[in-house]
Order: structure tokens, then C-alpha cells, then sequence
């Protein structure tokens, strides 16, 4: 049984995690880039963290110049099991209200600037994402939210927009037409690279606004969402510590989602015509099966 090795992305309002022991910064090289940044690696009693935040120090990369691969890539090399995603996002339905903490199942992808698969010409893979969240690390992040007091909702859809505008009013109303539950910008193709990755990958979606659809709302501004991501951050802080103390009391196994082995027939290019280059950068990623 291998550790838990918890690697967390933090969104928009969170750039570092309180309370780790031996914390050091870390600079990994990822053959796919530049990543957002260091990762900061030190641990919560029995479990280590690999801390990165998306946007880089200073809040300096937009989601659409987020190199996503890499980021992936080097929690990858890092040696990480697991990924906790935590996101600022609008809210598309009454019912989740800024402050509040969605644990999305679901995704749609409405991204369109970014590279999406660490596989392509040389080497095809096709990997399941049915089931984008994996309902352990999901339903163990959702039980530490609540120990900590956010009101948090169990379920939903995330649609990823490109940005970095937010929605106009029509496109606000065409996602909530579409049973959408909270508006993003960052965590696809993140999840995806994830999967291909095989790690476990689950979101806390951070409600700091209404978007723009709720007509008894302000219209979503950068001004608003600062002044309730405070409030989210320090709870998604005591988050990450809880549910870290509490992975250290359970051995971790592989979950019966399939996501630790999801390559094993996932490749469709045979050996023998499979290219050296990209074989060589997908050493981290995929060198279990390849």
C-alpha cells in the first residue's frame, strides 16, 4: 500500500497553504514547459502536500496561459496520488450562494485556446472521462469542508469557459438552460491531463458570485468576487488541513474508478511506430505502461 501523496492546485484567492511542517520550495523541470511555479512540498502529520498555485506568485498567469501539461507534469514527478483542485466560480442556480462550496461530479469543457492531451501525432491514447471527479477524494474533501463549517453542496456541473472575460448575459442563461450548476475557468483541461496522468483528481468549487444571469445580483466584478474569496480561502485552508490529517489515518489503495490504471488499454499506437520524442516526455506521465 503506498502513502497518501496529496497534491493541491490553488485557484484564484489561495497561493499558500498554513501549517506545513518541513516545508521547502521545490523547482521541478517538466519536459512540457514552464509550469505555474515551484511547488511548495511539506507535510500534515502522515501525509505529504505538493502545494502549486495555478496563476503563479503574484496572480500572473490568466487561465487561458496557465500551462496546464506542465503543472500536471511536475505534481506528477513530484510523486503525487492525488489532486485536490481548488477553484473560484460563479454560481449558475439560486440555490449556491457566494460563500458556499460546490463537490462537482461533472464537467462541460467550453475551452478552446489550450493544448488538452499530453498524447497526439506519434502517440494516440484515448482515456474515459465519464467520470471526470473521483468520488473518494471528492466525498472525503466534502465531509473535511464540513467539519470546518462551509456550507457545502454535494454535487454538480462545472462548465469551463476560456475567459478571461466573464459571461455575458445571454451566455449566462444558455448554461443555466443547460442544468449547469457553477461557471469556471481553469479546471479543464486540467482534469483531463489529470486522468491521462492517472491521478485521482477531485475540485472544490468556491462560489464567490452569481455571474451575471440573477437580476436582484450585482453583475459578477472583480471588486465582489475579492471580498468573498477571503472568507472562502480561509475556510478552503482549514480544508486542506483537515482532510490531509484525516488521509493519514487510512491506507491508501487504489479506488474502484479505474483512474490509477486507466492506460493500461488506453494506447492505440503499437511500439513499434510510437514516436522517440514524445515517448521521452511521457516518461512521468505514462511510464507505467509504456
Amino acid at each position: 500500500m503506498t502513502k497518501w501523496t496529496l497534491g493541491v492546485l490553488g485557484g484564484s484567492g489561495l497561493y499558500e497553504i498554513d501549517g506545513l511542517e518541513n516545508a521547502r520550495e521545490e523547482h521541478i523541470v517538466s519536459p512540457w514547459g514552464v509550469p505555474s511555479g515551484n511547488v511548495m512540498r511539506g507535510n500534515i502529520g502522515d501525509v505529504e502536500l505538493v502545494f502549486l498555485p495555478r496563476h503563479g506568485k503574484g496572480h500572473r498567469l490568466s487561465p487561458t496561459h496557465v500551462n496546464y501539461r506542465a503543472n500536471i507534469d511536475v505534481l506528477k514527478r513530484a510523486g503525487c496520488t492525488d489532486i485536490l483542485s481548488i477553484s473560484a466560480v460563479g454560481s449558475l442556480q439560486q440555490q449556491y450562494a457566494p460563500g458556499e462550496f460546490v463537490f462537482i461530479d461533472q464537467f462541460i469543457d467550453r475551452s478552446f485556446a489550450r493544448e488538452k492531451s499530453f498524447f497526439g501525432e506519434g502517440c494516440v491514447a484515448h482515456v474515459s472521462m465519464a467520470h471526470p471527479i473521483c468520488e473518494r477524494l471528492s466525498g472525503l474533501a466534502l465531509e473535511a469542508g464540513k467539519s470546518v463549517g462551509a456550507t457545502c453542496h454535494k454535487g454538480g456541473t462545472y462548465l469551463v469557459m476560456e475567459g478571461p472575460q466573464f459571461s455575458t448575459y445571454a451566455e449566462s442563461q444558455l448554461y443555466r438552460s443547460w442544468g449547469c450548476d457553477v461557471i469556471g475557468m481553469t479546471n479543464m483541461p486540467e482534469a483531463k491531463l489529470a486522468r491521462e496522468a492517472e491521478l485521482p483528481y477531485a475540485t472544490v468549487a468556491m462560489v464567490t458570485d452569481y455571474d451575471c444571469w440573477h437580476e436582484e445580483e450585482d453583475d459578477v466584478s472583480v471588486e465582489n468576487v475579492l471580498k468573498i474569496m477571503s472568507q472562502n480561502s480561509a475556510y478552503a485552508k482549514e480544508l486542506i488541513k483537515t482532510l490531509a490529517a484525516r488521509l493519514g489515518t487510512m491506507p491508501r489503495e487504489n479506488g474502484t474508478q479505474g483512474i490509477e490504471t486507466c492506460l493500461d488499454f488506453a494506447i492505440m499506437t503499437p511500439p513499434e511506430v510510437r514516436d522517440p520524442e514524445l515517448m521521452a516526455k511521457l516518461d512521468a506521465i505514462a511510464g507505467r505502461v509504456l
